[in-house]
């Protein structure tokens, strides 16, 4: 008999073509394992039951996703990059419906970390943005609302295309979450210099962080750089 590691990625592969073309959005545990040749009992030793190997088909999706956002040319401009990480996004979704649905749809008794990990890639492009001063919010909040838009987005184009099947509905979307996260070319009015500021520096300390401080006085500053970004921290005269 094959390996565990072998039959396992056949099971998941099996259990995603399965996934991919049924009318429900579910799988047969049976299905999956008359497809690779093994008996149920194999299916429970490796992934518990049929919840276990949801996730692991959730899990391998986020790799193939993670596989994409590596593959997508990193450029000089971060917002550039944001942009079109949004579009990558939505072009996964549209090219693999169930499984993105799999994927980002709450599953209360699931343990995929699928979503967790996606979230952790766009905060890391949003840190960038950040670091060179084009980001109003702290990188997490900004991850979660574009997040959030794009997921929903995604979501409400598979499950019904007959409502949302404007191809600029996306790019609105994204230009209005972008509009809300992203500072502008101008200076605003209500524009907290100081603040930003710390934000950039915040984001830079965690891209490159420093030699010229000792570890302890390294997370003194950033508690420092925390306090200063929480909303209305500069308002204070």
């Amino acid at each position: 008999m094959a390996g565990a590691d072998t039959l396992r990625a056949a099971m998941i592969e099996a259990a995603e073509k399965q996934l991919a073309t049924s009318s429900d959005n579910d799988i047969a545990t049976r299905a999956v394992c008359e497809a690779v040749g093994v008996t149920q009992p194999v299916l429970y030793r490796l992934f518990g039951d049929k919840r276990g190997l949801l996730d692991a088909v959730a899990d391998h999706g986020y790799e193939r996703y993670a596989a994409l956002k590596a593959a997508q040319e990193q450029t000089a401009d971060p917002v550039a990059d944001l942009r079109a990480g949004w579009d990558g996004h939505m072009a996964f979704a549209r090219e693999n419906r169930a499984l993105y649905q799999l994927m980002f749809t709450p599953r209360p008794w699931s343990r995929s970390t699928a979503r967790d990990r996606v979230f952790t890639l766009l905060e890391a492009t949003l840190v960038r943005c950040a670091a060179i001063g084009a980001l109003r919010v702290e990188p997490p909040i900004a991850a979660r609302l574009i997040l959030s838009a794009s997921v929903g987005a995604a979501l409400d184009h598979i499950a019904s295309p007959e409502l949302f099947d404007d191809p600029a509905l996306s790019h609105r979307m994204r230009d209005a979450v972008f509009a809300h996260v992203l500072t502008e070319a101008t200076v605003r009015e209500d524009a907290d210099p100081l603040r930003e500021a710390a934000l950039r520096l915040r984001a830079q300390l965690d891209l490159a962080g420093t030699e010229a401080l000792e570890p302890v006085e390294t997370a003194l500053l950033r508690r420092w750089l925390d306090r200063i970004t929480q909303p209305g921290a500069g308002s204070v005269r």
